[in-house]
């Protein structure tokens, strides 16, 4: 990663790091090294973390808990369509709130909306499952709020010199949640008689997302500009050919995250019959992510993000073929241990290179909000479709070998993906910085 202070993001990037002028004579705030965060960088890294992890803590064992009720597919299926669904009207609708006002404040209704959703979930009981599409849309409201003003601060704390640091650093505090909270769910509910373990982890998530809100609180209240374009992505779409392939992308990313979120841990647990084998499923590909994110934000540069990303959609893509053979524990542990070691080099270039779009130029960072509502659009429609693809399909069978071609399907979406951003990354024997904003 370049450190020299020519590559500093020039003043189009409100990196917001400034602080209060001082008193004549006092000792001027002293301002992070090139490449380095901020202490609002760091500080949005724990509210982050905290959001992970009290969704790991919970997320997959909503999906097993209504397996357990109702041994389909189809409601589990329904309850993430209308999550990502519920999140993409949010993020277009709220966006106007973002940028016109206060957008910590939408940040603060995304933690709360979370904790409501848990609440709803505990009172419900087994009977949740009677309402997964109303409980799919609370959560994909909490969602929404959260990831579009945690994306929207995201951009203006960091710039294309320190933006893989902060890629690399949200991951592997992601790895680190993700490895112990889904074992301790899953140790608790083995250990609790009945559904006693599943109602304390939903509670404790519900905690945890009340922590986060109250730390937000330390966060500083960002200044808003502008008036707010509701036509925004559509005009983007038909006049700038970069963000065509760009949301394209995302979509193809979205359709593989959108099917691949639930049905892998479902796999997990209907070959085990074992949340503690969940959790331990959990608890092993986490701490591969862990150390592929450690290596990653330390040694990850913008000249490495194309053939990087390439390796990495490959071998997402290519461990599926393993399904093939047989889908079982030792199948679903490789295949989880080989996308834990490949999708930092998935995805670090797809995040930092699509936000360096939006830093191109003053008018298209001023215009942040907008474009940030287009990201989440573009990983929703592919969200969407994946899931929909898979609700069409799993109606008709759900054979073994349907589902093992239908995953393989949806499952190449990281390749499409790369074939959309090939022509955006940096080109060899190019300055980093400066072609990360052209």
């Amino acid at each position: 990663m370049q450190q020299k202070t020519k590559n500093r993001p020039p003043a189009f990037f409100p990196a917001m790091n400034s602080t209060s002028s001082k008193a004549p004579g006092s000792a001027a705030p002293k301002s992070p090294k090139p490449g380095e965060l901020d202490n609002q960088a760091r500080l949005l890294l724990l509210v982050n973390g905290l959001f992970i992890a009290a969704g790991a803590l919970s997320g997959t064992f909503v999906n097993v808990y209504l397996w357990k009720v109702k041994s389909q597919f189809a409601p589990i299926a329904w309850f993430t369509f209308a999550t990502h669904l519920a999140g993409a009207l949010t993020f277009w609708l709220a966006g106007a709130y973002v940028k016109q006002f206060n957008k910590m404040n939408i940040l603060r209704a995304g933690m709360a909306g979370s904790a409501l959703f848990y609440l709803l979930v505990l009172l419900a009981g087994p009977q949740a499952v009677s309402y997964a599409v109303w409980l799919g849309l609370v959560q994909g409201m909490a969602v929404g709020f959260f990831w579009l003003a945690f994306n929207v601060v995201y951009f203006e704390i960091t710039g294309p010199d320190n933006r893989d640091r902060f890629n690399g650093w949200a991951g592997l505090l992601a790895s680190v949640g993700g490895m112990l909270a889904p074992w301790m769910s899953g140790w608790l509910i083995s250990r609790l008689p009945g559904n006693n373990g599943y109602r304390l982890i939903f509670a404790l998530s519900l905690a945890l997302f009340v922590v986060g809100g109250i730390i937000s609180f330390f966060l500083k209240k960002r200044q808003s500009e502008g008036t707010y374009s509701w036509g925004f992505s559509f005009r983007c779409l038909r006049e700038e050919p970069k963000w065509r392939l760009a949301a394209a992308a995302l979509a193809a990313q979205g359709m593989r995250e959108g099917v691949f979120g639930f049905i892998i841990g479902l796999f997990v647990y209907i070959a085990t019959k074992s949340e503690m084998t969940l959790g331990n499923f959990w608890l092993i590909t986490s701490a591969v992510g862990l150390l592929s994110y450690y290596a990653a934000a330390k040694w990850y540069a913008p000249r490495y993000r194309k053939w990087g990303m390439l390796t990495g959609a490959v071998m997402m893509s290519g461990i599926l073929l393993l399904f093939f053979w047989q889908v079982s524990y030792t199948t679903l542990l490789a295949f989880g241990i080989v996308v834990s070691l490949a999708y930092p080099l998935f995805s670090m270039p797809m995040i930092s290179t699509v936000f360096d779009l939006i830093g191109t130029n003053e008018q298209s960072a001023k215009n942040r909000v907008e474009y940030v509502v287009l990201r989440e659009f573009a990983l929703d429609v592919g969200r969407l479709v994946g899931i929909s693809l898979f609700l069409l399909v799993t109606a008709i069978s759900v054979s073994a070998s349907t589902l093992n071609w239908l995953v393989f399907a949806i499952g190449t979406g990281p390749v499409l993906a790369w074939l959309c951003m090939k022509s955006l990354f940096p080109g060899p024997g190019t300055d980093d910085a400066k072609q990360s904003r052209t």
